[in-house]
């Protein structure tokens, strides 16, 4: 393992998309910034302030989401304090400013300091009457978090448990208990607490918070071994740990092979802190989410890339054993390092398989965040298409049909037949109606075939089938 790899530093960032907005009405960012005075009293929270992005070369609006002494590090290491430090009586070029760009994802918010906003821009946010204090409200927001800290002893999280089942979680059901969830978890995880990971040889940038215990929060690089996602703050307790790790792949047991490509099926109750500690590795780049500790109910598939140096870990997707409503997938990642090399595909690929297996249909659990709208619309397409492609068009199919033969749930197909132009309402029915052009447009326009679970080199049967 090169722990020192450039290219895999630069691999391992997120593949964010570049902001592209400039302030209107302000300098370049390339221009040098006017001398104004610092502002007194210094920039507080909701704030907003045009500030340069990270590329140095775009303006973006963001507004101030937290606080912290500039050198709050080496103070709480020192003191050995535990939680925010008030930045009372400090000066505006003393404190640190963790700041959302506005119409970005959260993934890209930031701590930065003064010298990165454009001060004659500064919108002061409304004062509310609160005699609490910074400190009072920050720590009124800890004590009523429903991510509970974790026991730091053996990697392992304590009593706490999960609010919610499942996997990826996001509001807007109209539910006001999972609206006030949602509010909580926004005031909760809105300050990513752990910079970067090193894991497998790369170093990856964090995206979102991530409740580890406290002991390990907030580390500005945290060691992962990748075969049994344990995690140390020190490298050379991390260098230890893998001179004397024993293992070279997940736990459980192996369900597919084809070249260079493996996965593991986990039983979330036989290898409870396996998969607890895959959970806290997946919130670092999940927002929504919500599955920590109660792992009991589900099976994991890890999926690996293979060498001779082990099965190294480069995605999974986690299912509910009883699903009551039919999902085939609860939560879904593919690691920042492996994306964009047709993993995602895959997973999705395999959860049908396996549905297939069963003799069911399967979907996704809903709602879908926006990107899993994306990856699962082009899956959905990419698999409809080619299966009318091969169709004899003089012969019937019926949506019931192809849900039969893809594992894909009517609703879905129709839904992304209907994106397509391809389904009509006629006599109480929904009717395909085959579009030769639109499926000749769309293989003319496919570059390369998509990586998608081999039946063949699936080896599982459903849970009670294997004794058969």
């Amino acid at each position: 393992m090169t722990t020192n790899s450039e290219d895999k530093k630069r691999k391992g960032a997120p593949q964010a998309e570049t902001p592209s907005t400039s302030a209107a009405g302000g300098e370049s960012a390339s221009g040098n910034q006017k001398s104004v005075p610092l502002p007194d009293p210094p920039l507080d929270i909701d704030d907003q302030c045009d500030a340069r992005w990270r590329d140095g070369n775009h303006i973006l609006r963001t507004r101030i989401i937290e606080r912290r002494p500039l050198n709050y590090m080496q103070i709480k290491r020192k003191q050995k304090r535990k939680g925010q430090m008030s930045v009372k009586g400090l000066k505006a070029d003393e404190i640190e400013y963790y700041i959302h760009y506005e119409k970005q994802d959260r993934r890209l918010d930031e701590w930065v300091t003064i010298d990165k906003f454009l001060l004659e821009t500064l919108t002061r946010a409304p004062k509310e009457i609160d005699d609490l204090g910074d400190d009072s409200r920050r720590l009124r927001r800890r004590s009523t978090s429903p991510y509970a800290a974790a026991n730091s002893h053996g990697n392992s999280p304590g009593d706490a448990t999960a609010i919610l089942s499942g996997g990826n979680w996001r509001g807007g059901s109209g539910d006001p208990t999972f609206a006030a969830l949602e509010k909580e978890h926004e005031e909760t995880t809105k300050v990513k607490n752990i910079e970067k990971i090193f894991m497998g040889g790369w170093e990856v940038e964090c995206w979102y918070f991530s409740p580890y215990p406290e002991e390990y929060s907030e580390a500005k690089l945290l060691y992962v071994c990748e075969f049994t996602l344990k995690y140390m703050k020190k490298k050379k307790t991390f260098l230890k740990h893998k001179a004397e790790c024993p293992h070279r792949h997940p736990p459980g047991r192996e369900i597919y092979r084809e070249y260079g490509l493996s996965v593991y099926e986990v039983d979330g109750k036989k290898h409870r802190v396996y998969c607890q500690n895959l959970c806290l590795l997946a919130k670092l780049f999940l927002d929504h989410k919500t599955l920590y500790y109660d792992v009991d109910p589900f099976y994991f598939y890890i999926i690996c890339h293979v060498d001779d140096h082990g099965a190294h870990i480069v995605g999974y997707f986690s299912k509910e054993k009883v699903s009551a409503e039919e999902y085939n997938l609860a939560c879904i990642l593919t690691f920042p390092q492996y994306q964009k090399e047709g993993y995602g595909k895959f997973i999705i690929s395999l959860s049908y398989e396996l549905s297939k297996r069963e003799k069911k249909t399967g979907s996704p659990e809903k709602p879908l965040s926006d990107l899993g709208k994306i990856s699962y619309r082009s899956y959905w397409t990419y698999v409809l298409l080619h299966l009318l492609a091969k169709h004899d068009p003089a012969e019937d199919i019926s949506i019931k049909d192809i849900s039969m033969q893809t594992g894909i749930k009517t609703e879905d197909i129709i839904s992304t037949l209907q994106h397509l132009d391809m389904i009509k309402f006629w006599k109480g029915q929904h009717v395909v109606f085959v579009s030769q052009e639109t499926i000749n447009d769309y293989m003319k326009k496919q570059k390369k075939k998509l990586r998608l679970c081999k039946p063949d080199c699936l080896h599982w049967e459903p849970p009670g089938e294997e004794a058969k």
